[in-house]
């Protein structure tokens, strides 16, 4: 879809962002100074300014005009001197000798005209609308978001307040929105469903025009667990069935037959916060046919155990050039995910200062 630029940001290029003249489009004075011709001292001849070129054709040797930063520079130009190295007396400017082109950004010399400046696919941030804005875009060809449904599971949840003894208050239902937005999807729905009957959680996963399905809780394999039984049924393919790390091992991604896409996270908010990083972020970037960014590799400080076979998620924060665990790391508890600045994948058997990969919270 074609999109105005102040409505684009956070989605994706669906076609390469193309320069349709060269930048920049003229030769243009990178100092406040005199743009000069020849050898000096000069006679000066008028000013240039931002919109407003100097009238003359061209400007013979032993000529300068006044200019500005980002004006014009007049034809036969050779340099411009800077104001700071100029001295003036009686319509004559002097300054030292300067090498042809010292301070003029020459037409094309940041990129020539029908050059690919991002390639489809690249998250459209503000850098890059100011970058198709100088080009002369108005609009962008980008990919929708994903719409994604959110169903959140569980008897025990309240929703205001502080829960009465044997309830819990839900942190998933104000967590998901911003999470799926930072993740490049676009959230249509939430809804929360009772543990028991499973047809409850049927009817709402059956409901979902979205091309995503996001339910929390109900992945693993209890008695009140009813989503793994619930895509059996529905003979889904199974495309990531549990994960072996800690938290978030009971997570799913699964596809019923003609279906969208359906993401299980686990009930405990910080485990279902590392499985949307791993499992809901690659998907929805799948869907936009977004690049997955490389994930930096470095070292974490902190002695964190890890169990056999399994890789624990903790967040971190900066520490120099490494990183140290924060803590507050445990499943259901989010204080050192909302303190950290990245979660670290910790494999069996790391050592302190020994270099980890990072999925940034923080950007």
């Amino acid at each position: 879809m074609r999109t105005p630029l102040g409505r684009a940001a956070g989605l994706t290029l669906a076609e390469d962002l193309v320069a349709p003249t060269p930048l920049p489009a003229f030769d243009t004075s990178a100092m406040d100074g005199y743009a000069v011709a020849g050898d000096g001292p000069w006679t000066l001849t008028g000013s240039a300014r931002p919109g407003r070129p100097w009238p003359g054709e061209r400007l013979e040797n032993g000529h300068a005009v006044e200019i500005s930063t980002g004006a014009v520079v007049p034809p036969g130009a050779w340099a411009v001197l800077p104001v700071e190295s100029a001295t003036t007396t009686d319509g004559r400017v002097a300054g030292p000798v300067l090498e042809r082109g010292k301070h003029i950004r020459h037409t094309g010399e940041d990129t020539p005209a029908g050059a690919s400046l991002a390639p489809a696919g690249t998250p459209v941030g503000p850098a890059l609308l100011g970058l198709a804005a100088s080009c002369g875009y108005d609009e962008l060809l980008v990919r929708r978001a994903p719409a994604v449904r959110a169903i959140v599971t569980g008897d025990e949840l309240a929703q205001h307040g502080l829960p009465a003894p044997g309830r819990v208050r839900d942190a998933l239902g104000p967590l998901l929105p911003p999470l799926v937005a930072e993740l490049g999807g676009r959230l249509d729905d939430l809804v929360h469903v009772p543990d028991e009957p499973v047809s409850a959680l049927a009817k709402a996963v059956d409901a979902a025009d979205a091309e995503v399905v996001v339910v929390t809780g109900s992945t693993s394999v209890g008695v009140t667990d009813g989503l793994r039984r619930l895509l059996a049924e529905r003979d889904a393919r199974w495309i990531v069935d549990s994960v072996a790390s800690r938290p978030g091992h009971p997570a799913l991604l699964a596809r019923p037959r003609g279906g969208p896409y359906v993401v299980g996270l686990p009930g405990n908010p910080f485990a279902a916060l590392t499985a949307a990083h791993t499992l809901l972020g690659p998907l929805l970037a799948g869907l936009s046919c977004r690049p997955l960014g490389a994930l930096p590799q470095v070292p974490l400080l902190s002695r964190v155990r890890a169990p056999a076979g399994r890789t624990r998620i903790v967040p971190v924060v900066w520490d120099g050039a490494g990183v140290r665990a924060v803590g507050g790391d445990r499943p259901a508890f989010l204080n050192g995910a909302a303190l950290g600045d990245a979660l670290a994948a910790v494999p069996h058997g790391h050592e302190p200062g020994e270099p980890v990969p990072l999925m940034l919270l923080r950007r």
